[in-house]
Parts: structure tokens; sequence; C-alpha cells
């Protein structure tokens, strides 16, 4: 692959003259470290994402909404909060109380709707505890917080690093970040693995594959060669950072649970031959595409979840997989139909319509229903928790 960084098809519209010249000193950046013999894609894919003060979710763009390149569930609608807060409910009160921990609140708007909610249960944590590596998306939320003037605003706290260990009791909540770790790519040879490269050349980056024998990478994709019986010339992705990044997050977990909510699959349909191209998508100004050398630091770059390899590393950091289930079952068991009763009622016009059209998005197979999965991983935590009642997809890990 050939890519041109700034050179976009006619009908996108093109960054702003400041926004380019960003992306000019991202790409800069990403060229001095691959030199002559280019960096994997992991590597460039992290850089492009979380380089300081210039990758992607590092910097000031906005991302998230209308005016940015995607929209997720909780800028749709403050349905999906309400029915988080259900679950988080009952698992402070299953654990005697706690605090909550998100991991990249993103613009904010899921800790202002979660809060609300609790605060209307009667329920809210000790702290709301927000893990946000961007200082201008720090700022953004805490705008929007001091805007909502919810009596909550004193509980929340940023952090510049997870909890120490064992220090820890509450839920950790991850909406759409596991979808944003870096990957490598590689390509199934029998004979030689291939592993997928950036590197620059004359005017663009090229992502070539390259021979990879003896590394992690080979190690890996020869154990799911030999379990999925990958055919010849096959390309995807995988997570090599997976298992310790876990374990980093499960380490100050005293007693707990850990909800990841992303769009993806079980390791035999994660791999699935008709999946032959990998599921590596970039989001710029809501259009969707294939091309993860465009306009570095100015789009989106993510991937599918293996929420099988999810599973084996929360074991391995001593975590208990305690419920996988689709999103539309998970707000299905939270009574997200009365939920939007107390948001709007039909007399409410366009209100309610609204209402209605972002539920369908969240619920819907062909939208966010069944493409989204939530997993639910706990220590020292047995009780079921509302959201993983109605639906037990764990034997399709």
């Amino acid at each position: 692959m050939m890519g041109r960084p700034w050179q976009l098809p006619p009908d996108w519209p093109a960054p702003a003259p400041e926004a380019r010249a960003h992306s000019e000193r991202l790409a800069g950046l990403i060229r001095s470290e691959a030199g002559e013999t280019g960096l994997s894609f992991a590597r460039y894919m992290e850089l492009a994402l979380y380089a300081p003060g210039l990758g992607y979710y590092s910097a000031g763009a906005r991302k998230f909404g209308e005016a940015g390149d995607f929209v997720t569930a909780p800028e749709l609608t403050p349905l999906f909060a309400r029915a988080l807060a259900r679950t988080c409910e009952a698992g402070l009160v299953a654990l005697g109380g706690g605090d909550l921990l998100e991991l990249g609140a993103g613009s904010g708007r899921l800790a202002a709707d979660l809060l609300d909610a609790l605060a209307e249960r009667d329920a809210l944590p000790g702290h709301y505890l927000i893990l946000e590596p961007s200082a201008e998306l720090r700022e953004r939320q805490r705008r929007l917080f001091e805007e909502r003037a919810g009596g909550w605003a004193g509980r929340v706290q940023w952090l510049d690093a997870l909890p120490s260990d064992g220090s820890f009791t509450g839920l950790l909540i991850a909406n759409e970040v596991l979808d944003a770790r870096p990957v490598e790519l590689f390509e199934w040879r029998a004979d030689a693995l291939l592993q997928g490269c950036v590197a620059w050349r004359e005017d663009g980056f090229v992502l070539d594959y390259e021979p990879a024998p003896g590394t992690p990478l080979e190690e890996r994709v020869r154990a799911l060669a030999a379990d999925l019986a990958l055919p010849e010339g096959y390309r995807s992705e995988i997570d090599l950072g997976l298992d310790a990044w876990l374990a980093s997050l499960a380490a100050p977990i005293a007693r707990g649970a850990m909800v990841f909510i992303d769009y993806g699959y079980g390791r035999a349909e994660y791999y699935h031959p008709q999946r032959a191209g990998g599921t590596l998508m970039c989001h710029y100004r809501h259009r969707a595409h294939g091309d993860p050398l465009l306009l570095p630091g100015l789009q989106d770059i993510t991937h599918y979840v293996d929420f099988t390899a999810v599973a084996e590393a929360a074991q391995a950091a001593g975590l208990a997989v305690r419920g996988y289930c689709t999103q539309a079952h998970f707000l299905l068991d939270n009574g997200i139909d009365g939920l939007l009763a107390e948001l709007a009622l039909p007399e409410e016009g366009a209100r309610y319509l609204a209402a209605v059209q972002a539920l369908k998005t969240l619920m819907l197979p062909g939208e966010m229903g069944e493409r989204f999965k939530c997993l639910l991983l706990t220590r020292g935590l047995d009780a079921p928790l509302p959201g993983f009642r109605g639906q037990d997809l764990r034997s399709r890990l």
C-alpha cells in the first residue's frame, strides 16, 4: 500500500492549513523514527494515535459527535449511560461502595450522563476517576462538567496513572477503548510469516509485508494458524501488547469489575476465512475507509476486538470472566425500554422521535446492537450484574 498522506478524494473536506501543518509535524516524527529501515505497523499506529501532543488522541482536534470524525453511543443519546448506570449501581451495592474509573472519557458525555443517572438513583460512587492522557480532552471534560452543574462535580478526579496495586474497589469502564489499541498486521505464509511494516518512500508512507522469522509475532500467529487453519495469504491483525496492558489494569483492583464495550468477535469469528483482509478501519469526518497511512494525526485508526484474547488475558491476570453478550441484550437487561419513557414521551414529538431513532441505532443488528459486545470481568465480586443476566455468549469465546 502506498499512501500520499494529504492526497484526499475530491469529495472529502480538506483539513484546515493549521491541521495539515500539525499532520506534517507528526509525519516528520514518524519518518525520523522509521529511518531507512521502517517500523512495525503497531509502532506507526501508536505514534499516529498517541504521540504526545501530536497523535490523534493526544492532540486537540475535535473527534466525537457530528462535528468530529465519528459518533459513539454516549454521543447519540443519554439512554446508553442511563442503562450502564444500572450495572454500576448494582456493582457498587454488591461491593458495599467504591469508585468508578473510566478509561479515556472522550468528550465527557458518558461520565456526565452516568453521574446524572446515578445521582437520580441516590447511588453515586465515592469518586469518579478518569484516566485521560489528553490535556485538551481533560479541559473539554472539565468545561462540560461545569456546564452541567451537577452536585457530583466534586467527585470527579483526573488521574495521570492507574491507582497503586490493590488499592481500588469499584468498577472500571472502557467504552470503545480496546479498538484503538495498536496492533501488528500479518500475512500468513506457512513457509515465512510476513509482518506489516511502514516506511517513507519519496513523497509518502508505504505499507509493506516483510518476513518476520523467530519473532513473538510469528509464534502467536503460528499458534492461531494451527487452531483455525488459516488459508495461505490470510491477512489480519493481532494485539501483542494486550496481556501486559490487561494485567496493568487488573493490578489495582482489590475487589471489583471491569466492563468493556466495543465492536468485536470471539476468536473463531474474528479470524474467519471471510475476513481474509483483516478488520482495520479508519474514520475521517464521518467517512470510513481502509487507508491508515492517510492524514497521520487527523484520522482515527481502529480494528475489531478479539474478545477471546481479552478473556484469556483477563484470566491470566487473575480475573474471572463473568459475562459476555451483545450490546442489544445488555441494554434490554438494563430495562432500556422503560428508560426511554423516562427520557421522552410520544407527545413530545421531535424529542421522542430523536430518542427512538438513537435507540434503534444502539439496538438493531445492522447498527450497533450485535456488532458491539459487552464483556464483564470481576475480582471478588460474584453477584450477577444487570446487563449480563439475559444472554450468555461466553461459549463463543
